[in-house]
């Protein structure tokens, strides 16, 4: 819901920041990006939405951003944001998540995203970029649960460059649209509900997996 509340008014904020900060304005890109991937107390972030937003300010009619300078940036805090969180979740996961009734640890996220990786294995790092929660979780439960570095490194590559590249090129091709521009806050739910939809299909896919499990018997 906080995602969707910020997307709001996420076109005027960038613009905004644009006109105040000019070049600084990739570093202010860079650190949103790299909290949302890397800290682990921060799902709440513009993820997808924000790209997209970004793709659209460096249409040469917009002319605020180098799209190749831009997408180099956040592939590189992507990836670093990661990599910094699989070793935060190697060394403090378990402590951190001891507490049921944590406020900022929640423990159903950590149980939502491990579900996810029982499921997609490596994966997960690849495609959890698109599903808001699990790819802030995803790389601290590889970490937590004792991914191979190497394996990870790979993978966590791979879906930078693939998120990165997906949502910005969206919005530099698409954002320029005139419906798009005229009902750009319905896009923005729209890349928000099918954010959303991945974690639903694959709750669903649970609870029916659940359900064809035969009881355990009475003892």
């Amino acid at each position: 819901m906080t995602d969707a509340l910020l997307a709001f008014d996420l076109r005027e904020t960038l613009q905004n920041a644009i006109d105040h900060y000019g070049v600084w304005t990739y570093g202010i890109l860079f650190l949103i990006i790299f909290a949302e991937t890397g800290l682990v107390v921060a799902p709440f972030l513009p993820g997808d939405s924000l790209l997209f937003t970004a793709g659209m300010f460096a249409h040469p009619k917009s002319g605020a951003f180098n799209l190749y300078l831009l997408m180099g940036l956040l592939m590189v805090a992507s990836f670093a944001g990661d990599n910094v969180n699989f070793w935060v979740g190697r060394w403090l996961g378990r402590k951190a998540f001891k507490n049921e009734d944590s406020r900022i640890f929640k423990r159903q996220y950590l149980e939502k995203t491990r579900q996810f990786y029982e499921r997609h294995g490596r994966k997960t790092i690849i495609i959890g970029r698109f599903v808001p929660i699990v790819r802030t979780f995803a790389p601290f439960v590889a970490g937590m649960d004792a991914m191979e570095y190497r394996r990870f490194v790979g993978a966590s590559a791979i879906g930078a460059v693939v998120w990165v590249s997906v949502c910005v090129l969206s919005g530099y091709f698409f954002g320029r649209i005139p419906w798009v521009a005229a009902n750009f806050e319905l896009v923005i739910l729209g890349i928000i509900g099918l954010s959303v939809l991945g974690i639903l299909i694959e709750f669903l896919r649970t609870r029916a997996e659940a359900r064809r499990q035969p009881p355990e018997p009475e003892s």
